[in-house]
């Protein structure tokens, strides 16, 4: 085998040239971000080959995302010899997982031309065994019922293992999943949380399988070990313990995925489950300037459960960072974009400046704001606000009352939430509609009045049309945003998304009191819903110069030259419901998620909060969040309070926020407990 003549230990600092001519034993190394560990993962692996130390195809590289295998599958190609006969094993847990079951899927009952369902056939599969069993699907939804199934599987519990609760709902869950594995294997089919779960199920029972591969890889290398979930850490303990030539790469100042199921405590407890390990720490960046650096280490040191790392660089200082205030988010989104158009967008192309919000919600304050002023935005890892699922919804339920023929409205809700009007009923409408040149509302009037509509489906369709009818009164009287509360209400819209009690349902429910903060900006539903249909019909085009708006959880691993981090409030960042749930843990999570926002920035970055925000149609105030006041000083430049007579407000308040917090909505303290306002 023959190794390329490009130079691969070329421009090596010396903690990467000893992360990669380290071979032999257990290695972690912290690379801190933008250290350069994708380069060290596969300069190392181009290293075991020249060293004779094993052939390719005995050493396996486990990434995260199929894009991270690709690339480093490309890097180590390009440092081999073309003629090479093999590469390593390279892909994700799940993909080689399956892979493996393939080879052996009889081991786990299965024939090896299994088919792996996705979360759509999931769901329906869950669904129908919970009617076989008699469970109500309106009060436990397949989706929660799913979640506790993917939490059992990541910890490594089949039904046989699981110790249920004594509460009863637990129990029921555990025999929906007792079932519902029953029934994947007569399907001889898995779910993703299957893949990895029956590998390592299948190396426990069955010795011989095991030590095949445990004789084959004399070499693994595991990328971004910080999200590593519980069974996901054992797959890879079972795979090394013969030659224990296991080197795991991460940092665990961006371990930012535990409601995933990831464990940070994989990455802390190495050295205790690896005797002997040698730890090497990558320290030098080469992203961001100094100042951006010291912010987010300086930040990131308050966190006690971590290995303990300072980046550093050798480009020069940079600029401070900023931070502002502003009286509330819609200022917040005019500062930033006059921020932006002012002086960034002479510097920068937009498509180097990001937006990194903490929940998705946020982003519709800073689209009003772009659409109005015509500057191109695209949302990444997320949908444009208005073309959301949830908020096209309750948009269709607000054109239908305003105007009762538009009949794509009408479709689009008529069965939302279900109301047995099936595809079949949606059919007799358009086809009476057409032959009467009636609306379909007209038409299911009519054919429920001639009795030509079956008699539970009837009974939805007048519910419904009978609450068309009383919101267009309650129009008269009431304002367009409290009609849409009182929509979302009565239509059971809301409450079948406070039932599905999943992240993505309480994401939805978020947005959807974004969509009614923003109605408040207009004065009548006429001119919200012309905005609406304007903004909507805007070229979707993602070329040309364009800003990034995304969550920071979606920005991780990316880089841009000038960053905005807005909403860092109590309440909002470090977000409520994570520190009513997780305490000191989700607040160490949200600490990490903050250093990860800051070193996305290569050359400048933002920092804002509000004094207050519309919450439920009431402003209420806000206050700094504590990450804020753990910016290292002399790294941070404080911006005046735009268009108010304050000179430090709020910066550096002295508040206890175990006892200021208050639900729900933003953490916040009366008007009291607030200090140093002029």
């Amino acid at each position: 085998m023959k190794i390329s003549n490009k130079n691969y230990l070329d421009q090596l600092n010396d903690r990467q040239s000893e992360a990669i001519t380290h071979l032999d034993g257990p290695c972690l190394i912290v690379a801190g971000a933008g250290s350069g560990k994708t380069r060290v993962l596969t300069s190392r692996v181009v290293e075991i080959i020249k060293k004779k130390k094993a052939w390719p195809n005995q050493i396996l590289c486990v990434t995260f995302t199929n894009k991270a295998a690709r690339e480093m599958q490309n890097r180590i190609a390009g440092y081999l010899d073309e003629k090479i006969l093999s590469l390593p094993w390279l892909g994700t847990f799940h993909s080689v997982s399956a892979k493996l079951l393939r080879r052996h899927a009889e081991a786990v009952g299965l024939n090896s031309r299994f088919t792996i369902i996705d979360q759509e056939d999931q769901l329906r599969l869950i669904k129908n065994i919970c009617k076989a069993e008699n469970i109500d699907v309106k009060k436990i939804s397949p989706q929660f019922v799913l979640s506790f199934i993917n939490q059992w599987k990541n910890k490594g519990l089949l039904p046989k293992n699981v110790v249920a609760k004594k509460i009863p709902l637990e129990k029921a869950i555990l025999n929906v999943y007792k079932f519902y594995q029953e029934r994947l294997k007569i399907l001889n089919s898995c779910d993703f949380g299957d893949l990895i779960l029956l590998c390592v199920n299948m190396f426990e029972n069955n010795s011989d399988i095991l030590d095949l591969y445990l004789n084959n890889f004399k070499y693994i290398l595991v990328d971004e070990y910080q999200d590593s979930n519980f069974i996901q850490s054992k797959w890879l303990n079972l795979l090394a313990k013969k030659h224990n030539n296991i080197c795991c790469v991460g940092d665990d100042d961006q371990s930012i995925y535990s409601w995933r199921g990831a464990e940070i405590k994989n990455f802390l407890d190495f050295s205790k489950i690896y005797k002997d390990t040698k730890v090497i720490k990558l320290e030098q960046n080469y992203r961001s300037t100094q100042n951006i650096l010291s912010a987010a280490s300086g930040l990131i040191a308050n966190n006690n459960d971590r290995l303990g790392k300072k980046l550093w660089t050798d480009s020069k200082e940079g600029e401070l960072v900023k931070l502002s205030c502003y009286k509330n988010g819609k200022e917040e989104a005019v500062g930033i974009s006059d921020t932006i158009e002012q002086s960034l967008k002479k510097k920068y192309s937009l498509n180097k400046i990001s937006i990194l919000v903490r929940a998705i919600f946020q982003t519709r304050e800073f689209e009003e704001r772009f659409l109005k002023i015509g500057m191109g935005y695209r949302v990444i890892g997320g949908t444009k606000f208005y073309e959301r699922a949830e908020v096209k919804d309750s948009l269709s339920f607000l054109r239908i009352v305003y105007q009762k023929n538009d009949d794509l409205a009408f479709e689009r809700i008529i069965n939302v939430p279900k109301r047995a009007i099936g595809d079949s009923t949606i059919k007799q409408l358009h086809d009476w509609g057409r032959k009467n040149k009636k609306s379909l509302e007209d038409s299911a009037l009519e054919l429920i009045q001639l009795n030509k509509i079956k008699p539970k489906t009837k009974l939805g369709l007048v519910k419904i049309l009978n609450l068309f009818n009383k919101w267009r009164s309650d129009l008269k009287e009431k304002k367009h945003y409290e009609l849409m509360e009182i929509i979302l209400d009565e239509s059971g819209y809301s409450k079948m998304l406070k039932e599905k009690k999943d992240l993505e349902s309480e994401g939805r429910l978020e947005n959807l009191k974004e969509l009614i903060r923003g109605m408040h900006d207009f004065d009548n539903l006429q001119s919200f819903l012309e905005h609406v249909a304007l903004a909507t019909s805007i070229d979707q085009d993602w070329n040309g110069e364009k800003i990034n708006l995304m969550t920071m959880h979606a920005a991780k691993g990316l880089e841009f030259d000038v960053v905005f981090l807005p909403g860092w409030e109590e309440g909002l960042f470090p977000h409520q419901k994570s520190l009513e749930e997780k305490g000191d843990l989700a607040l160490e999570e949200e600490r990490r998620l903050a250093y990860v926002g800051l070193t996305r920035a290569k050359k400048e970055s933002f920092i804002s909060f509000v004094m207050s925000r519309m919450y439920r149609g009431d402003w209420v105030e806000s206050i700094a969040s504590r990450f804020i006041e753990e910016l290292p000083e002399k790294n941070v430049k404080r911006n005046e309070l735009r268009e108010q007579n304050v000179e430090d407000f709020i910066f550096n308040q002295d508040i206890d926020y175990d006892q200021g917090v208050r639900s729900p909505g933003w953490a916040r303290l009366q008007k009291k407990k607030l200090k140093r306002i002029k």
